[in-house]
């Protein structure tokens, strides 16, 4: 894409609803067919983008659904908590598969090679020039830096997935506020994570953002179930603890 074909497609997500359609093969729903029928399902009901995981659910997602893509790559390992599209031949393969917009882990976590995840940020840039870049961050320094490099889009993916937010289950609004209102000249800020309720998408918006990401509240049913579960138990359970075991729990070759 040029740069106006870039502003047009950052255009046309203004104020919209992005859908998250993953699946993994350890969700109880898991198969092809559902996840494309996830994003129909998106389209059917206003959303303007779709986020996908994978070359082939993105592919699959493209050929049949006329809506700009947010890809990325899963690829998970156990010497490094960079999981989000780690390499540049990840990259590479998500832009082959069709996506416009390229999602990276921009966090200070380290990858397998015992460097910063922000580090491939520039190397892709300059590789794939034609893709637009989504930093995913999960604090407001992260934010910050990516800002500075010229990411196209930044949201805080990865506020509650790093070790140091861990424990955290909501949306840390007054940080992404600040985000908004210090970063939203340079780059295209988007609410993504812990967004449950169409009131928290609003808030979002309301506080700067400039388009939404939900994800498991529309398309991961086992686990909005979960969620009602554990609160009507009460709270003896914490649904992230069942989500992020059945990522865990991938057989390396899977993930």
């Amino acid at each position: 894409m040029n740069a106006e074909e870039k502003k047009n497609l950052l255009a046309s997500l203004e104020k919209s609803l992005i859908v998250s359609c993953q699946i993994q093969p350890t969700d109880p729903v898991y198969s092809m067919d559902f996840v494309l029928k996830m994003a129909k399902a998106a389209e059917w009901g206003g959303a303007k983008g779709i986020r996908a995981n994978s070359p082939d659910q993105i592919k699959l997602i493209k050929d049949n659904v006329d809506l700009p893509m947010i890809g990325l790559y899963k690829i998970f390992s156990k010497t490094s908590d960079v999981f989000i599209t780690p390499t540049l031949d990840a990259a590479r393969q998500v832009w082959a598969a069709g996506a416009e917009i390229i999602a990276l882990d921009c966090t200070d976590q380290l990858t397998e090679d015992g460097r910063p995840a922000w580090e491939l940020l520039p190397v892709v840039q300059k590789e794939i020039p034609d893709a637009l870049i989504f930093a995913d961050v999960s604090n407001y320094e992260e934010a910050k830096r990516a800002a500075e490099m010229g990411a196209d889009m930044i949201g805080p993916t990865l506020y509650g997935y790093t070790k140091e937010t861990k424990d955290i289950t909501e949306p840390d609004m007054r940080s992404f506020a600040r985000m908004c209102r210090d970063f939203g000249d340079r780059a295209f800020m988007i609410m993504e994570g812990h967004i449950y309720t169409p009131e928290d998408a609003v808030k979002a918006l309301y506080l700067g953002a400039d388009a939404v990401v939900v994800g498991s509240a529309i398309t991961r049913p086992h686990l909005t179930t979960k969620r009602f579960t554990d609160l009507i138990g009460g709270l003896q359970d914490n649904w992230r603890t069942a989500e992020r075991e059945s990522i865990n729990h991938l057989p390396k070759e899977s993930k």
